[in-house]
């Protein structure tokens, strides 16, 4: 067992109304607020931009250079220590750090919208270019003050129920992003509709006044509380490396340009858009060179595979960077390792003997929901409509996932962290059986309805325990940073798999059609009527009962993939206990 596993006896547990109520608590509805805030400007700067500027005329190709404006978001983790350092004069001693930390973040956040507001993308592309990146940036560094926020706020009977609601708020501010300014564009115009968005953003500033006043925190050792005059410790003062002005520069320099590549790579990993490395290949005049990248990025399966080897070498790179030298003491190297090694030495030394397994857990978790990258295609190929599917996906989609957020959160106060994570590793592989079971039933609008419905309340569920039990894993001192290393990279391995989705679909199809093992499934579809997966197989160059039974196939690996999960999730049971580690325990309003 880790350190700081806890005996069942330990962890608090609510009555079912009692964790029902802890949803209309004061720091569930702020985080609801909070998570709208979250939302918001992602989705303007992600989705919505995009047709405000196909809207002024302008290529596909300018509008991918957009991308870079997301990219924040994906390396988010290497600025997080700043959040748990760093005061913002005159408003941390009011506020707290955090609160003041959000309102700056909120208020940028405006100001960079109204002035994207006022912008002609036709006469001012890199104006609007620059607002975006900058919006993008300040958007992402308040997802980390929020998370550290809720982290912290949250008491491990509490955690489920502010995930849940941030997510709530969360996708509530995605279907208005994604809505209002395209139903306001014709009648307010871009900028009008923007300008609008902007001042939804005050919702997030009343979440932030109402929140408590988060409590004094502790400090990474050694660190003091920058911004606020606070002194290292004499035992740290007394192990100061002396500054050497001239080797200090050049150690810098490295150690800066190894920093920068690993941005650069990092950023193209784990976003999966090349732009970071092929627009410098571009203004050298290396096009060939940058065309090559961009066509490697967009092959399947090699181009999910160069992200991933290039997000490791990012990862090594940003090790590089940080690691002290042997033997050579230096103020270049304590700094950095403090600000980006001692984090991840934090969480190795409190979790000794089951940190790999944990990291292991996040990275599998989810894979069972990343795999289903070719659902689409799916729905399509056995004959629903484009608008039957929009209906389903859209709106009861949407609502039962809602509905599995919420269950996650009541089942995190009722039953426990660990239990619930049990639960949902559970849930995601037995979810995706019953598109397998869809796959039998053909075009029937209501089997669509039923498999829909229950794979969204199995991923809402799974989401927000993996959200809840990642927070746990957290320290004081280093919520921020923490948080936001797991959330950048869980999803690294789900990328890679998910490559392989459409290949192993139409290989096991072309099996069937061999009669090979996957044939015997091919013999539980009945008769496939004139439209449905008769027309899709001709695409495929197999028989629409090998594709039938390529599909089938599919959603069994995509359960057996789940198994994963489910087993390292009993193994972080068995290590840590039922209740797992305890949560962080916020101070009484």
């Amino acid at each position: 067992m880790s350190e700081n596993a806890a005996p069942e006896s330990r962890e608090e547990r609510l009555s079912t109304l009692q964790a029902l109520a802890v949803f209309l608590e004061r720091r569930s509805l702020v985080m609801l607020a909070l998570g709208f805030a979250s939302g918001l400007p992602n989705l303007l700067i992600f989705d919505t931009l995009s047709a405000w500027l196909r809207d002024a005329g302008l290529s596909l190709e300018v509008i991918g250079v957009f991308s870079l404006a997301t990219l924040a978001y994906s390396v988010k983790f290497l600025w997080a220590p700043l959040v748990d350092r760093v005061a913002i004069p005159g408003l941390t001693r009011r506020l707290g750090r955090r609160r003041s930390w959000m309102l700056v973040c909120q208020g940028l956040i405006m100001a960079g919208l109204l002035a994207i507001s006022g912008v002609d993308p036709a006469q001012s592309l890199w104006a609007m270019a620059s607002l975006a990146v900058l919006v993008g940036f300040v958007s992402a560094t308040q997802d980390i003050v929020i998370d550290a926020w809720r982290i912290e706020a949250a008491g491990p009977e509490r955690a489920g129920a502010l995930a849940a609601a941030y997510q709530w708020g969360y996708r509530i501010a995605i279907i208005l992003a994604g809505i209002l300014p395209l139903v306001l564009s014709d009648s307010l115009g871009w900028g009008g509709s923007y300008a609008l968005m902007a001042a939804l953003m005050l919702c997030g500033v009343a979440g932030v006044l109402a929140a408590p006043r988060d409590a004094a925190r502790e400090v990474a050792a050694g660190e003091g509380a920058a911004g606020e005059g606070a002194e290292a410790p004499a035992t740290e003062r007394a192990g100061e490396t002396l500054p050497r002005p001239g080797r200090d520069a050049l150690e810098w320099t490295g150690r800066g340009a190894l920093l920068a590549l690993a941005v650069i790579l990092l950023g193209s990993g784990l976003s999966g858009d090349p732009i970071l490395i092929t627009a410098p290949l571009s203004f050298t005049g290396l096009e060939g060179a940058a065309s090559a990248v961009s066509g490697l990025w967009e092959a399947k399966p090699a181009g999910a595979i160069a992200q991933v080897v290039v997000a490791l070498g990012g990862l090594a790179l940003l090790a590089g960077s940080v690691i002290p030298l042997p033997g050579r003491p230096s103020r270049p190297g304590r700094i950095l390792f403090r600000a980006l090694g001692e984090p991840l030495a934090d969480f190795m030394r409190r979790h000794r003997g089951t940190a790999a397994l944990i990291l292991a857990l996040i990275c599998v978790y989810r894979l069972p929901d990343f795999v289903l990258n070719i659902m689409n295609p799916f729905y399509l190929d056995l004959g629903f409509s484009k608008l039957e599917i929009a209906e389903v996906r859209k709106v009861l989609g949407v609502v039962m996932s809602l509905a599995g957020v919420a269950l996650g959160g009541l089942a995190v106060a009722r039953l426990g962290l660990i239990r619930s994570l049990v639960i949902g590793a559970f849930a995601g592989p037995i979810s995706n059986l019953a598109f397998a079971w869809l796959t039998l039933q053909g075009a029937q609008v209501w089997a669509l309805a039923a498999a829909i419905s229950l794979d969204n309340l199995a991923s809402g569920f799974a989401g927000t325990c993996l959200i809840a039990y990642m927070s746990s894993l957290t320290s004081r001192g280093f919520t921020a940073s923490q948080y936001a290393l797991f959330s950048s990279l869980y999803a690294l391995l789900g990328k890679l798999v998910a490559s392989q989705s459409g290949r192993f679909v139409e290989a096991a199809a072309r099996m069937s059609d061999a009669g090979g093992p996957t044939a015997a499934l091919g013999a539980l579809l009945g008769p496939i009527p004139a439209g449905g997966l008769a027309e899709a197989a001709l695409k495929s160059g197999v028989s629409a009962t090998g594709l039938g039974a390529g599909y089938i196939a599919f959603f069994l690996y995509s359960a057996v993939l789940g198994g994963l999960g489910v087993a390292l999730a009993l193994a972080v049971a068995a290590r840590e206990g039922p209740a797992g580690r305890p949560g962080h325990r916020a101070d009484p309003d």
